[in-house]
C-alpha cells in the first residue's frame, strides 16, 4: 500500500476492487488504497477528514458509507460517502454524538446500524441508523450496557446480534449478548455467552448460526475459546479450542463453509498464524502462516474467494504499522505476499 496502516477498514466494492481507507500510520491517515485484485496494484486518494477506528460499510448504491473514528483533534461524529465512479469521497450527514470502536451492520432495505463504541464522555450503549436515501442519521433503541470492541453479525431473519466488548476500561470483558430488531429499533437481551470476550470477532455461518472466537479475556488474556450462537433458541454453546489464543482477530466465511480466522493479538505481541473453523466437525486446524505478523488488520473476500489481507501493527496499538498485503488462497492453504 502506499502507506503502512492499522486499524483501518476495507470493502469489497461491486466492481471487485477494494477499498482500503485511513487508520493507524506515524498518525490518524485520511488517505485511502483501492486495491485492484486484476492488476494486483494499487490507486490512491484522500477522505475527507484523518480517522481510525471508524467504520466502513456498503450501500446499495455501491457507495461506502464511512462512519465516526477519531484523530488528533479528538472522536468524530462526521461521517463520509466514497464514491467509486468517481473514485472521490464527500461529506454526508453526521451522527447524533461521536463515536469510534463501534460497529456498523448493513440491514435489509439499505439502511446501517451503528452501535457502540466510545467518545468522550465515555463509552457508548447508544445507536444510530444512517438512511442512505436521505444521507441522514437518527438515533434508534440503545443497547443494555455501553461496549467497545464489541462484535457483531447479520442474522437471517435481518435481526443484529451484538456480542461481547467492554463496558468500562476498568470492567472485565462482557459475556453479554444482544439482538436489535430493526421493525421495532429496539435492542433484546439473548445468551449469554459462555465467557465474556473484547475483541473477538463474530462470523455467520452458511446454516445461520455465528461462531464467536477468541477475544480477550478475564486478567488482560487472550482466549482460544469459542463457540456457536443458534439463533432459534437463544443459546450460546462451546465449540472446539483454536490451535492459538487470539483478540483482534479477523474471521472470514469462505466459499467453502469453513471460517478462516487470521492474526490478532496473542499475548502482548501480534500473531502470524491462521487456522480454518469447520462447522461439520466443530473443530479447529491450523492453515498456512502470513509472512507478517498483524493485528488491527482487515480481512477481505475477494470475488474469486481468496482472502485479501491488509496493513496492521506489531502489537495493540504498537508500531511499526504494515503497509504489506498478503493473499490466502483456500485452495492451497498458503498465503502469497506478492498480491498476485
Amino acid at each position: 500500500m502506499t502507506t503502512g496502516r492499522a486499524y483501518h477498514t476495507a470493502t469489497l466494492l461491486s466492481d471487485g476492487r477494494v477499498l482500503i481507507a485511513g487508520g493507524q500510520s506515524d498518525s490518524a491517515s485520511k488517505a485511502f488504497d483501492l486495491y485492484d485484485p486484476k492488476t494486483a496494484s494499487f490507486a490512491t486518494g484522500f477522505m475527507t477528514v484523518e480517522r481510525l477506528f471508524h467504520t466502513a460499510t456498503l450501500l446499495s448504491t455501491g457507495q461506502v458509507l464511512i462512519a465516526g473514528g477519531n484523530n488528533d483533534a479528538g472522536n468524530l461524529a462526521s461521517a463520509e460517502r466514497f464514491d467509486p465512479a468517481t473514485g472521490k469521497s464527500h461529506a454526508t450527514g453526521s451522527m447524533p454524538e461521536a463515536r469510534a470502536i463501534g460497529t456498523a451492520t448493513s440491514l435489509p432495505g439499505g439502511r446501517v446500524l451503528i452501535a457502540g463504541g466510545e467518545n468522550d464522555s465515555g463509552h457508548l450503549a447508544s445507536a444510530d441508523l444512517y438512511d442512505p436515501k436521505t444521507g441522514t442519521f437518527a438515533a434508534t433503541g440503545s443497547m443494555a450496557t455501553a461496549r467497545v470492541g464489541a462484535s457483531a453479525a447479520l442474522l437471517p431473519d435481518g435481526r443484529v446480534l451484538i456480542v461481547g466488548g467492554l463496558a468500562s476500561e476498568s470492567s472485565p470483558p462482557l459475556a453479554s449478548a444482544e439482538t436489535y430488531e430493526p421493525k421495532s429499533g429496539t435492542f433484546k437481551a439473548t445468551g449469554p455467552m459462555t465467557v465474556g470476550r473484547s475483541f473477538p470477532a463474530a462470523s455467520l455461518l452458511a446454516d445461520g448460526r455465528v461462531v464467536i472466537t477468541g477475544g480477550g479475556s478475564s486478567g488482560n488474556q487472550t482466549s482460544a475459546s469459542a463457540e456457536l450462537y443458534n439463533p432459534k433458541t437463544g443459546r450460546f454453546s462451546a465449540t472446539g479450542l483454536m490451535t492459538a489464543a487470539r483478540a483482534d482477530q479477523t474471521a472470514t466465511l469462505l466459499h467453502d463453509g469453513r471460517v478462516l480466522i487470521v492474526g490478532g493479538i496473542g499475548g502482548s505481541l501480534s500473531l502470524a498464524s491462521a487456522e480454518l473453523y469447520d462447522p461439520k466437525t466443530g473443530t479447529f486446524t491450523a492453515t498456512g502462516s502470513m509472512a507478517t505478523p498483524r493485528s488491527g488488520h482487515t480481512a477481505t473476500q475477494l470475488a474469486d474467494g481468496r482472502v485479501l489481507i491488509a496493513g496492521g501493527a506489531a502489537g495493540w496499538f504498537t508500531a511499526p504499522y504494515s503497509g504489506s498485503v498478503e493473499i490466502y488462497d483456500p485452495a492451497t492453504g498458503r498465503f502469497n505476499s506478492t498480491g498476485q
